[in-house]
């Protein structure tokens, strides 16, 4: 059933046509992805859905009861506001009582003697039952913890870009909508993080369109495709993998479509020229046919990323580590570390979001200095670095101006000479766009020209932090098979799991508490060897659980003993007695569902009790064993 009819769509910018005359509908539950080159107007197109961005021409149509949510790639919150209370905003009745309960919670926390604010509080918890809002309250701080956010009372003013991001992105799932639109929401996740969203939108309810450069997330998510190219929208049914196929199989008609064409023509040019005859009326209407003919086009320039960049000689000696050591704010992320980079390595650097990746790179670059231990880097090495929070650019700075600032001519490996324009084509700013001003380039547009500066340096060591992030997936394939033939050393953090299984062959892994572990393989090698260590671990629980199992057959064959017999006359009253505080524990819970720390406290009190209870309950069946043996 269709929720959403898009009809006749057009927008530009200028003289730049981001899509025109785009239609298409949404149905319920579809999963669907986004994709297209950076500046083709995909964030624009999804705030025009929204309704945050009117289109030039055309129509949308839904239900009148229709709801939409939006994750802009830079969420603006409110700085005034604590966690909780951004994320409980909207006037859908769950969300207004939440607010209530929340707000009433607080001023009975100030106020526990206020008898009127008691009273608020029945009242509120009243509502909360019977509009089902304990289950969505309790989904929201599971989300804000499985996204890293555990301190729901801190002012937004107090957290970071990728904080800030992480909530916005929990206030866009809580929130109940016939339409989810995503832009960019993998970006500051860990991967660990980023399969927990992939595994969760799977479950959810409504229907959804992502903006992603994630292509494993796209691949998991996604049942269609919808191709930003030009202007024009195609789709594609199922995921990115199908996309793939069917967009090859489309440029090839297009390409065969085109040499029909173009053999066509030269035919009527043929005869035009030879002056064939003919009557008058007929070889005037044939000479319009040739001149529609030289005015038709076809979208079959294919306009790669080309980067066939040269490096800089690097000798043998790349760069040592030797006893680094580092902390923030008292947090030991780096203890007593040591590696060697050689030539023509590729690292990759993952771990979970603030563990200390990036400063690993910048002490690497010197950009940091250690607090202890001693860093070595060869007389030859010339780095080039890709930082995720790139530098400002002048925003007056004309785009042919800003590369030729670093370098007017490069060489490449074979010892071709390529000017700054030439190279701003291969990385799709053609010629009219090369003398506009930055500030009219998209956010993708500036990472892809930003990337072309670095590589213009021809550096031999690249570091790369979190270079995925805004690049389309059309750029990020070419700069993958670039770096495959880069003849330099190549160190990355990423959390794009797909980037990682085509560039490193090497891992350093973020334990925590300064650990940092050597891995030989991709991202994937090192989740199916986790994986494979969890089967082992949970076969030797089995095992072990066979084994007592074993002792429990053998008591059965003897009597209890004095001591057991006194046990055995109390384990049952002791049973019961547990499983009553159990039954305590539970309404304690329901009554402090907005307080998380005394949640977590009774949760931590209930697990500790239902361990004691299945103690009981082991112990208990030994015993009776053993008394249905001596019976017998």
């Amino acid at each position: 059933m269709s929720i959403l009819s898009v009809e006749q769509l057009s927008k530009s910018y200028g003289d730049k046509q981001l899509f025109a005359d785009v239609s298409f509908t949404i149905s319920n539950q579809q999963r669907i992805g986004l994709i297209g080159v950076n500046g083709t107007g995909k964030s624009t197109l999804l705030k025009s859905i929204a309704g945050i961005e009117s289109a030039d021409t055309g129509t949308t149509h839904h239900a009148k009861d229709f709801t939409v949510e939006y994750l802009p790639q830079d969420p603006e919150l409110d700085v005034d506001k604590t966690v909780l209370e951004q994320i409980y905003y909207g006037d859908s009745e769950i969300m207004v009582t939440i607010r209530g309960y929340e707000r009433v919670l607080q001023r009975l926390q100030d106020n526990p003697e206020d008898q009127h604010v008691q009273n608020q509080l029945l009242t509120f918890q009243q509502r909360m039952d019977e509009t089902g809002a304990w289950e969505a309250n309790t989904r929201a701080k599971t989300i804000l913890t499985k996204l890293g956010i555990v301190d729901f009372d801190k002012s937004i003013q107090e957290l970071s870009g990728g904080q800030r991001k992480r909530v916005a992105l929990a206030k866009a799932l809580i929130q109940p909508a016939d339409l989810l639109l995503l832009d960019e929401p993998t970006n500051h996740l860990d991967n660990q993080t980023i399969e927990w969203l992939e595994e969760y939108l799977s479950q959810y309810k409504g229907s959804l369109m992502v903006v992603t450069h994630d292509r494993y997330f796209l691949n998991r998510v996604t049942n269609l495709i919808y191709e930003l190219d030009n202007g024009t929208l195609y789709t594609y049914e199922g995921n990115y993998q199908t996309f793939l196929e069917k967009k090859a199989e489309r440029e090839e008609r297009e390409r065969q479509a085109e040499q029909k064409h173009q053999n066509t023509l030269r035919r009527e040019l043929a005869w035009l020229k030879r002056g064939a005859k003919a009557r008058s009326t007929k070889q005037k209407a044939r000479k319009q046919r040739v001149e529609a003919m030289q005015e038709q086009s076809f979208n079959t320039e294919k306009q790669d990323v080309d980067m066939a960049i040269g490096s800089t000689r690097l000798g043998k000696q790349v760069i040592e580590l030797k006893d680094i050591s580092h902390s923030f704010a008292e947090k030991r992320i780096i203890n007593h570390f040591n590696y060697l980079v050689v030539p023509e390595e590729r690292l990759g650097i993952i771990g979970p979001n603030g563990s200390g990746k990036t400063t690993l790179l910048n002490i690497m670059a010197k950009r940091v200095k250690p607090d202890h231990g001693e860093l070595t880097i060869g007389s030859t090495v010339k780095i080039g670095y890709y930082t995720q929070d790139h530098e400002e650019m002048d925003e007056s700075v004309k785009v042919i101006e800003y590369i030729k600032e670093v370098a007017e001519v490069i060489s490449t490996a074979d010892g071709e000479q390529i000017t700054a324009e030439q190279m701003l084509e291969r990385f799709l700013f053609p010629r009219p766009q090369q003398w506009t001003y930055i500030k009219r380039l998209s956010g993708g547009e500036r990472r892809r020209l930003y990337l072309l500066r670095v590589l213009m340096s021809e550096p031999n060591v690249l570091f790369l932090d979190e270079p995925t992030n805004d690049l389309d997936t059309e750029t990020l394939s070419v700069l993958e098979g670039y770096l495959e033939q880069f003849p330099g050393v190549v160190i990355t953090v990423s959390h794009d799991r797909y980037f990682l299984d085509r560039i490193v062959d090497k891992l350093l892994v973020f334990e925590g508490e300064g650990v940092i572990e050597s891995f030989y393989g991709n991202y994937s090698e090192l989740i199916e060897r986790r994986q494979l260590l969890k089967k082992e671990e949970t076969k030797q629980d089995k095992s072990e659980s066979s084994e007592q199992e074993q002792t429990r057959r053998s008591n059965r064959k003897r009597k209890l003993s004095y001591r057991e017999k006194q046990e055995w006359e109390t384990i049952e009253d002791d049973i019961t007695a547990i499983e009553e505080e159990i039954e305590d524990t539970d309404r304690k819970i329901a009554e402090a569902a907005s307080d998380y720390n005394k949640v977590e406290e009774l949760f931590q009190t209930k697990q500790d009790l239902e361990d004691k209870l299945e103690t009981k309950m082991n112990r208990w069946e030994e015993l009776s064993l053993i008394v249905e043996e001596a019976e017998e």
